[in-house]
């Protein structure tokens, strides 16, 4: 049977397009053919996984100019039975896409909250007036474009082509360098890998602190210091429960297998109030499809 794979949709989006990279992997390591299912939000794309309605999901995790997609930390905390199989870094080139005759006829621009935001400065130069309007993904607008002119959308060149809407301009991202990490998710009970690789380069975890007093953070981070592992990321995000209450996400540059890992992660646990291990992974570099 094929792998079934969910995505934030509709068909076009960025996710779409690190599923379909993901794909060939699929194909080339395990031999494996797959499905690829759009979701019409992050949260329900990773919830479907949660739930069996697909194997793996494809998700969003951070963008190299704007920071941390929360809603995907947000429902992994939030789901108990969900790890990380791979992580895939690729490439961002965003479009501006509409029906109108010129740059300067619009007045609604539409994207997603990331893509609005990678676009803020090519966004005040061009069209300092115009209304920008947050959509659940990059591709959601695209078919309001041939009804309204005086609209666009920031989406990708294979968006467009898919469809049939012209790009007034291409590459309006702030920064060349643009990219997105995405997760491959599965369900924690997946005792098979979905890929080869080598090494599992880095482990991904929560945890929230039994108080908000002083040295609450210092001495989970002390843990990882002592033993000369090395964090890549750390993020805080509400709990939610109370004003001033954090949960921690940590990106580790060392695998949840090793020895000084697993004594870093059994002494994290005298420090947490809640510790969840999201799964050691390793990280591919991918090219976008469509150029973007």
């Amino acid at each position: 049977m094929n792998v079934s794979i969910a995505h934030l949709g509709p068909l076009g989006t960025y996710a779409e397009q690190a599923a379909i990279n993901f794909t060939k992997i699929l194909a080339q390591d395990i031999g494996k053919e797959a499905d690829l299912y759009p979701y019409p939000s992050i949260a329900q794309t990773l919830k479907a996984v949660a739930q069996k309605e697909v194997e793996l999901a494809v998700v969003p995790v951070e963008n190299s100019i704007e920071g941390s997609v929360t809603m995907t930390l947000d429902t992994l905390w939030q789901l108990d039975n969900l790890q990380i199989q791979l992580a895939l870094v690729m490439p961002i080139v965003h479009g501006f896409i509409s029906c109108a005759q010129n740059v300067e006829d619009i007045k609604t621009v539409y994207s997603h909250p990331q893509a609005l935001a990678q676009c803020q400065g090519w966004l005040e130069r061009s069209l300092p007036n115009v209304k920008l309007i947050p959509t659940n993904s990059t591709t959601e607008a695209l078919q309001l474009l041939k009804q309204d002119l005086t609209a666009a959308a920031i989406s990708s060149q294979r968006a467009a082509q898919l469809y049939n809407l012209p790009i007034l301009v291409t590459g309006i991202n702030d920064h060349p360098e643009n990219c997105t990490r995405f997760w491959i998710i599965s369900r924690d009970d997946v005792s098979y890998p979905y890929h080869k690789s080598p090494t599992l380069s880095h482990t991904s975890l929560a945890f929230s602190v039994p108080a908000n007093v002083p040295g609450a953070l210092v001495k989970p981070l002390q843990v990882f210091a002592k033993l000369n592992i090395n964090l890549s990321r750390i993020e805080s995000r509400p709990t939610k429960r109370s004003l001033g209450e954090y949960l921690f996400f940590i990106d580790l540059e060392a695998d949840a297998c090793e020895p000084k890992m697993k004594s870093a992660l059994a002494e994290l646990t005298t420090y947490t109030e809640v510790l969840k291990i999201f799964g050691s992974y390793s990280v591919l570099q991918t090219v976008g499809v469509g150029n973007g």
